[in-house]
């Protein structure tokens, strides 16, 4: 592990991913909406590994940057362009619309700290395998191919998961109707079960050297506590509690980790 390489390189991903939320901002603003900022989520993932592999030149093994940075790219890129193909036409996110309503004083300050530079620092921690990866000197290795089949696990999870929930909203005889079909049967949340396996994934790249690992194990925790506990799972069900038929979906299907519906 180049160890001050690294740590020179925090300072550029940082800006990188400042860059980007900072972006977001100024077309927030220019569109009244603050509900880009999802798009900016997966984009600046990718930012940051780009970034990182241009540092990381002639410091740690090419295959393992190539390896961490096509998987970080290739989601991050996919998430934006699905995020921002589903809220085209669409007004504020009422997350962001009910947090704009407790603030005082300036509004736009305020949704500049707490929507923006949170992200952007979220981003910057949680991408710490990916910039860790990048700096590791040992070839591609069997914590490497394992991390990247779990990351097509999830991968898979996601992508099938959204593009099944997506076709079943666009059916008009579905309006009003529980998606519980697909991987949507297996569990309530396919999409985030497979954010949760991409970033374990990333994690299991930088596990060849102990010490990597145990800088960037900060990253997948922090994530699946988003995804479980935080602004994933836990908020999407409080929102739709209410909804008929929702209660008999949650009786017989998983919270978050797939497993057949339960029958009766």
């Amino acid at each position: 592990m180049m160890w001050q390489a690294f740590g020179e390189g925090l300072g550029g991903t940082a800006v990188a991913a400042l860059a980007v939320m900072l972006a977001t901002f100024a077309v927030a603003r220019r569109k009244g909406v603050h509900r880009v900022v999802d798009v900016a989520w997966g984009a600046a993932f990718a930012a940051v590994a780009l970034v990182s592999y241009v540092l990381s030149k002639g410091e740690g093994d090419g295959g393992r940057r190539l390896l961490v940075t096509v998987l970080t790219v290739v989601w991050g890129l996919r998430l934006a362009g699905h995020i921002a193909q589903r809220g085209r036409g669409h007004g504020e996110d009422p997350r962001y619309a009910a947090m704009l309503a407790r603030a005082r004083g300036n509004r736009e300050l305020y949704a500049l700290g707490k929507i923006y530079l949170l992200q952007g620092a979220l981003v910057w921690l949680i991408s710490l395998p990916v910039q860790a990866a990048q700096f590791l000197t040992g070839p591609v290795d069997g914590w490497a191919w394992a991390g990247t089949a779990l990351w097509a696990v999830g991968f898979g999870f996601e992508a099938v998961g959204d593009r099944q929930l997506a076709r079943f909203k666009a059916d008009p005889a579905h309006r009003g109707r529980i998606m519980d079909r697909g991987l949507w049967s297996w569990t309530r949340h396919p999409n985030y079960f497979g954010d949760f396996c991409v970033w374990w994934g990333l994690f299991l790249i930088v596990c060849a050297e102990p010490a990597a690992a145990a800088v960037a194990l900060v990253s997948p925790l922090v994530m699946s506590f988003l995804l479980i506990r935080g602004s994933g799972k836990a908020l999407l069900e409080r929102h739709m509690a209410g909804r008929p038929g929702y209660a008999e979906y949650t009786a017989r299907t998983s919270g978050f980790f797939p497993r057949p519906p339960r029958r009766g």
